[in-house]
């Protein structure tokens, strides 16, 4: 105990002393900080507008057209697979889920949305928050997601203009907003939700489609009566209908386009940012250890032990490392208030502390070699006696 208060009052009285130099430091450490949740945020930002609506999918499993490559864009499913996969024993429910990209043009500025078609209360449509779902046929209606209510001033009730291009001619089509539901990001776009026929009418298409009103699922997703018989009924379902693979939600989400080789750059860049950090922090205190030779030296001299000197270390280095991440997730705060909802950064709980453990962390790593070498001072030659 003893040697613990000796190496906190060596600390504190060395950080009183040297003041600007430690501030400097915890400021340097403040803006790695600083750097590495704002990566870590924006990972989880990008991560989320491009899985949003599939990770909150109510189903635990996805049907696809087979030989997709669990794709959801290259997937079209033939229109009777809907009722074969209902039929499956284990199979609580499902629901067909049609994709398209779109855009807004009853703004100032035209947004641009990802359409989606599901059938209200089944696997795939969301519950609404506010107003009420859509009705079935050719209803001219659409329930947004807060997305768009964020990047716009729609609100339900409102009147929406969408441009859609048939063949080679630009198409327009009104619909009236019914509903609200939660944000639904689908490829990094928001999104609107329309029924499975007026989806068939206004999404974009070749000149080839022109003719055909039959809308084809892209995918199909899948609540089971067991959520835990995953594999069991992904077996099951591709034995008993014809032309289809089926994939789990995570499954899923990884083969999204771009997906994983976006969070693979995104964890790269935290990564070396903590590198940059460690080095920085054990350069810092390399130095302070070498400018402090003769006084550790005088202090082994006069009879203190190697664990104080190594101890006063450690603490000095906890200290700076403490009051940068605290500098630095105070900035990080005050700089989130001031971005507007177009930017993705998502500062999710978890990660965001995981993000602050290991800067806590990089603090004693970075330090370590100083340490080891404040221990390893002999006091007679730090002293310059032999």
């Amino acid at each position: 105990m003893r040697t613990f208060f000796l190496a906190f009052y060596l600390a504190i009285k060395e950080i009183l002393r040297n003041k600007g130099r430690f501030l400097l430091v915890s400021l340097v450490i403040a803006l790695i900080t600083l750097l590495v949740l704002f990566i870590a945020a924006l990972g989880e930002g990008l991560a989320d507008g491009n899985r949003q609506y599939v990770a909150n999918l109510d189903a635990q499993l996805v049907v696809f057209l087979e030989k997709s490559d669990y794709s959801i864009s290259a997937s079209r499913l033939d229109t009777n697979t809907i009722r074969a996969v209902r039929r499956v024993e284990g199979v609580a429910d499902a629901g067909e889920i049609f994709t398209s990209t779109s855009e807004i043009v009853s703004l100032e500025e035209p947004l641009s949305i990802s359409m989606l078609a599901a059938e209200p209360g089944k696997p795939g449509m969301p519950p609404t928050v506010e107003g009420r779902p859509f009705r079935g046929g050719e209803a001219s209606e659409a329930v947004i997601d807060e997305g768009v209510a964020l990047q716009s001033d729609i609100k339900v009730g409102d009147e929406i203009e969408i441009r859609s291009t048939q063949g080679t001619e630009d198409e327009f089509f009104f619909l009236k907003v019914v509903g609200l539901v939660p944000k639904q990001s689908y490829f990094f776009q928001p999104t609107i939700f329309v029924p499975q026929a007026t989806w068939e009418k206004m999404r974009p298409q070749p000149a080839a489609d022109l003719n055909d009103s039959t809308p084809y699922p892209n995918i199909i997703a899948v609540k089971l009566e067991n959520p835990a018989q995953v594999e069991l009924m992904k077996e099951r379902l591709e034995t008993q209908v014809t032309n289809i693979e089926v994939a789990d939600i995570e499954t899923t989400i990884n083969n999204i386009p771009g997906y994983t080789a976006q969070q693979s750059t995104v964890q790269t860049q935290g990564a070396f940012t903590l590198l940059i950090g460690i080095l920085v922090i054990g350069g810092f205190f390399q130095i302070q250890v070498l400018q402090k030779v003769p006084q550790i030296g005088v202090l082994k001299a006069i009879g203190s032990s190697n664990g104080a000197v190594g101890l006063a270390s450690v603490i000095q280095i906890i200290i700076t490392t403490a009051m940068g991440v605290g500098i630095g997730g105070g900035l990080t705060y005050l700089f989130s208030l001031s971005f507007p909802p177009t930017i993705p950064l998502a500062f999710d709980g978890t990660r965001s502390i995981l993000a602050v453990i290991a800067l806590l962390l990089i603090g004693p790593l970075g330090g370590m070699v100083s340490i080891i070498y404040a221990v390893r001072i002999e006091p007679l030659k730090a002293l310059k006696l032999a």
